[in-house]
């Protein structure tokens, strides 16, 4: 789990990335301690606002020597909308990072990258440190047109193994991420796969990895209001190690899971064997 820092943060830039903003923050003491996966969330409106809910945004950079950190925003309602039109120069309540962050690879491996849109953000931090390692790496970015891909340059700058899938054919392969998989994951010989984005997307991207003997860690993106484990609205239904089902909290627990662990068949019921479903009045 993460050791996040509450701060003002300064607002250094709003970016156009596509149909996406990249937000950059001057936060200092907050980018040294963040992780690929991690998260942050940010208070919306000011202290007097109406909403009290704060947002949560994927860390895509994290920048240690110059005390900045980049989010990657999808303008989605007034909350997003109002943080949107942030000027430069003013300050935003900040608390990050937040999260369990992906596991970190000991050594050189093949890993392949999965991402839907701005999913993709915190995937390049794992996949750099991946290669700097001496490990192999590749990508599968999909959207549903080519204005909501996010990080193809990068990803190519990085590697060659970069395959592109927009579910209208403006880009890349016509179809969804799923689509070139399998064989994705036996042209670079990936041991692992990292991806982020709709629950639908883990979901099949974890069964096609598991079924050619990748491992899949995902990413997940349920909606988390308080951001520390307080207002448990993002439990999933998850597998410990121990084998007993819990629900844990997307926001303290994950937000990255061994996809193999999360009973994605049964996200939003109380299974009846889950642990403490029978004081729940379930059986």
């Amino acid at each position: 789990m993460a050791h996040p820092l509450q701060i003002r943060a300064e607002v250094l830039g709003i970016t156009p990335v596509g149909a996406w903003r990249q937000v950059l923050l001057h936060a200092p003491g907050v980018a040294s301690r963040v992780r690929p996966g991690h998260f942050a969330a940010l208070a919306v409106g000011g202290s007097e606002s109406s909403m009290l809910l704060r947002r949560a945004f994927w860390i895509h950079r994290a920048d240690p020597a110059a005390e900045t950190v980049s989010l990657v925003v999808a303008e989605r309602g007034r909350g997003t909308r109002e943080l949107l039109r942030t000027r430069v120069g003013a300050a935003v309540d900040l608390v990050a990072p937040l999260g369990t962050a992906f596991p970190q690879p000991a050594g050189p491996m093949t890993a392949l990258f999965v991402g839907a849109g701005y999913g993709s953000a915190p995937l390049f931090p794992l996949a750099e440190q991946i290669a700097a390692q001496g490990g192999g790496v590749g990508f599968i970015l999909g959207a549903g047109t080519a204005d909501q891909l996010f990080g193809v340059d990068a990803a190519r700058a990085l590697t060659p193994d970069v395959l592109v899938t927009t579910n209208d054919g403006s880009a890349g392969i016509k179809g969804r991420v799923i689509l070139p998989l399998a064989e994705a994951i036996k042209a670079i010989g990936a041991e692992a796969v990292y991806c982020c984005g709709p629950r639908a997307m883990l979901r099949a991207v974890t069964e096609v990895a598991t079924a050619e003997g990748a491992r899949c860690f995902c990413a997940v993106e349920e909606d988390m209001a308080c951001g520390v484990g307080v207002c448990n609205t993002c439990v999933l239904p998850v597998v410990g190690e121990d084998g007993v089902s819990r629900f844990v909290r997307s926001c303290v627990d994950g937000p990255c899971f061994d996809g193999t662990r999360v009973r994605w068949d049964d996200i939003g019921t109380i299974p009846a064997d889950l642990d403490g479903a029978a004081a729940m009045g379930v059986h």
